[in-house]
């Protein structure tokens, strides 16, 4: 028996109340495996249920917050059903986390992309270290980002979002602040989150769910009207050709043929 299928790809520890879901699955550079996300998805259920957790940050391990979608995993299942499960959950993600009566903060010091960046987009705060990067890659590989433009749009300025999405490029937490991705660049990422941490215990648990709500209404509406349609867009674009040969040139470490 495969003993690693034990080991959790999210760990979840309440300190001080707050629930932290550390991203530990390096062997994929935390990329949204089926385990993991399953394991996201039940930590910020337990969290919003206990009533010592006034808060929950997002935190990870290793040099990558989050890679996006598993790939491999993407390619090893029937496309068009595996694609329809990933963007039902995807949805439950983005919507648990902005839903969530409680504050969500991100704690960064690494890489964000793809997927990873429609997580932090769903975040109330979040703050990156020195070592972080940002990229929404998907258009290299044939698709775009659908299921994550629901939390990216509302907080992306237009300028960036059509930059961005379209030219794939890598860009640093500077920017990232500059164009409303993250709350704040900073040299001590983990400092800054107990810091927050200490000023959001000052809010009483009603007061932070009830602004939460008034800040996230409009989102929620947004999110709402357009998640099913979105989600059968995404479905649909795994198993093409451009998707498949997008898919191969980044395992087979090469540029897809449109690069060439």
């Amino acid at each position: 028996m495969d003993s690693s299928v034990d080991v959790p790809y999210v760990r979840y520890e309440v300190v001080d109340g707050f629930a932290t879901l550390t991203f530990d699955s390096p062997h994929n550079r935390n990329a949204l495996s089926s385990k993991l996300v399953r394991e996201l998805v039940a930590g910020l259920a337990a969290a919003n249920d206990d009533p010592a957790v006034r808060g929950i940050v997002l935190a990870h391990t290793g040099d990558t917050f989050c890679a996006g979608a598993d790939l491999k995993e993407a390619t090893t299942a029937d496309p068009a059903t595996a694609a329809d499960e990933r963007t039902r959950v995807m949805i439950d993600v983005l919507r648990g986390i902005v839903g969530s009566p409680k504050p969500v903060l991100a704690q960064i010091d690494g890489n964000v992309r793809a997927g990873g960046m429609g997580i932090i987009a769903a975040c109330d705060l979040v703050i990156a270290g020195p070592s972080s990067s940002f990229a929404l890659t998907e258009v290299r590989i044939g698709m775009a980002p659908f299921m994550i433009s629901l939390t990216l749009l509302p907080r992306l300025s237009p300028r960036a979002a059509s930059r961005y999405y379209l030219t794939g490029e890598k860009f640093d937490a500077t920017i990232a602040q500059e164009i409303g991705l993250i709350t704040v660049a900073v040299a001590d990422a983990a400092a800054e989150v107990k810091r927050l941490r200490g000023e959001l215990r000052k809010g009483s648990p009603q007061g932070l769910a009830e602004s939460k709500k008034l800040v996230n209404a409009a989102l929620l509406a947004e999110f709402d009207a357009e998640a099913e349609t979105l989600a059968k867009r995404s479905a649909s674009f795994f198993g093409t050709p451009e998707v498949i040969e997008g898919m191969t040139a980044f395992f087979q470490k090469r540029p897809p043929s449109w690069a060439q």
